[in-house]
């Protein structure tokens, strides 16, 4: 990404990752359900699509790990358990400490813009109390967290990771944090890049998946 305000060719999408993008989504959401078989001609028709960039946009996700291949049956979506919640989230937060890592060293400026929009769309899912909004702003904030480091590859390794968590927490909404504790521990996040702070931060980073780890494995009361 080029210095703040300074325009940019847009980046001409394919018709394989428009097709990956919409079938992520719909494993997210759940439109397509955690062990569901995929039927090519049925979503082909449903996408208005052929069946060749299908079948590529559908093997890129056995690749990341969202569909899972079985021989002379098919392709189908993972389904997660809880015993994955912790591999998941320990995986996220390798990554984005990684990502906190950089942005304290290359461009906090330009990532502490980004990151204070990001906080205002999650308090204000907050304040409409909408689960389902605020899981799509505390996913939003943490795509441009990710992005915000500047590393293509690490933004590819979190957004499949980012689609499981989803599942995860789509699986166990009852444990999803209360609106005002969400938006606190994003805008400290935000305040240790303004401070500058970036033991702070990666304490808090740490923090943020550790106690998501609990809070997921914890049995509701």
């Amino acid at each position: 990404m080029g210095r703040l305000g300074e325009l940019e060719p847009v980046p001409r999408r394919s018709t394989v990752e428009i097709i990956s993008d919409e079938l992520r989504s719909a494993i997210m959401y759940g439109s397509l359900a955690p062990g569901s078989q995929l039927g090519e001609a049925d979503l082909a028709a449903r996408l208005g699509v052929s069946r060749g960039p299908l079948r590529e946009a559908m093997q890129r996700l056995v690749q990341e790990g969202l569909l899972r291949s079985e021989p002379h049956r098919g392709l189908f979506v993972i389904t997660l358990a809880e015993d994955d919640v912790e591999d998941v989230y320990l995986a996220r937060l390798a990554i984005e400490r990684a990502a906190c890592r950089m942005i304290m060293a290359r461009n906090r400026g330009e990532a502490l813009v980004r990151l204070t929009e990001a906080l205002q769309a999650l308090v204000t899912a907050a304040g409409q109390r909408d689960r389902i909004a605020m899981s799509d702003a505390d996913q939003a904030f943490h795509q441009v967290l990710v992005a915000s480091s500047g590393s293509p590859r690490l933004e590819r390794m979190a957004q499949t990771l980012l689609v499981e968590a989803r599942m995860c927490l789509n699986a166990l909404q009852e444990k999803y944090p209360e609106p005002d504790d969400l938006v606190e521990e994003h805008r400290k996040l935000v305040d240790a890049i303004s401070d500058g702070d970036e033991e702070r931060l990666l304490r808090l980073i740490e923090e943020h998946m550790t106690d998501s780890i609990e809070r997921l494995r914890t049995p509701a009361v």
